[in-house]
C-alpha cells in the first residue's frame, strides 16, 4: 500500500471506540473506512486485525452488537458504544494525551551536539 503507514499498537481500540463515540454504530468495514479516512488516508487498517479487535472490545464490554443490514443491502454487524466503552474511551484519550505531551517535550528538545 506504499506510503500507508500500519496502525500503532495500542492505538486501535482507542480509534475504534471514538470512531463509533463520533459516528454512532457502524458495521466493521465502516469502522475501517471511517478511520482511515479520519488518518487522510495515512494509516493502513487490516480487517485481521480489525475484527480480532472489535471482538475483544466486545467480549471486554467496551461494544456491543446487533445485527442489521448494511447501505449496500447486505447482513452485517453493527457495533455501538456501551457505558463501559465510553468511560475506557475516557481514560485511554487521557493516557494517549499525557504520552503525546511528553514525546512532543523530547521532540522539541535540541540536540546539544
Amino acid at each position: 500500500m506504499g506510503d500507508k503507514a500500519d496502525v500503532w499498537q495500542g492505538t486501535l481500540a482507542l480509534m475504534v471506540l471514538k470512531t463509533i463515540a463520533t459516528m454512532g454504530p457502524l458495521h466493521g468495514y465502516g469502522i475501517a473506512r471511517r478511520i482511515e479516512q479520519t488518518s487522510g488516508h495515512l494509516l493502513s487498517l487490516n480487517y485481521g486485525t480489525l475484527y480480532p479487535a472489535l471482538l475483544k472490545l466486545e467480549q471486554e464490554g467496551a461494544v456491543a452488537s446487533d445485527w442489521g443490514v448494511s447501505e449496500n443491502n447486505r447482513k452485517a454487524k453493527f457495533y455501538r458504544l456501551t457505558k463501559a466503552g465510553q468511560k475506557q474511551l475516557e481514560k485511554e484519550s487521557k493516557h494517549w494525551e499525557q504520552a503525546t505531551a511528553v514525546l512532543a517535550r523530547f521532540l522539541a528538545t535540541e540536540d546539544p551536539s
